[in-house]
């Protein structure tokens, strides 16, 4: 898409500059000014070409706009399942401390008093 925009601008440069040449030099080579219609279809050729140029561009941008939301919400998809996985191994683990404490603890909340000599 970019070539053909690339394409696209190319001509539309080439036709205007052709046009500023046969107008610069149409009183030399037929010896008389050009006529209205003549300029007129000559400039809305040309605002054919740049819309056409111009309508490419515009595609090729809003195209790569969609992608770029459309990997952005990819992105966003992934660190999220990256998060809940590893949320999911974090609690696996606190369930493996919980159960591996011993359950034999007093049901008192004073603890019994230890002798240290």
């Amino acid at each position: 898409m970019k070539k053909v925009n690339s394409i696209f601008q190319l001509l539309t440069a080439l036709f205007f500059g052709l046009g500023l040449v046969y107008f610069l030099t149409y009183e030399r080579m037929w010896s008389g000014s050009p006529e209205a219609g003549e300029v007129v279809s000559w400039l809305l050729a040309g605002l054919v070409v740049y819309l056409i140029t111009w309508g490419t561009g515009w595609g090729h941008t809003s195209s790569l706009d969609s992608r770029i939301r459309k990997l952005e919400l990819e992105k966003k998809e992934l660190k999220a399942m990256v998060f809940d996985l590893e949320r999911g191994v974090k609690m696996g683990q606190l369930d493996k401390k919980i159960e591996e404490q011993p359950d034999e603890k007093d049901s008192s909340s004073i603890k019994p008093r230890e002798n240290f000599k």
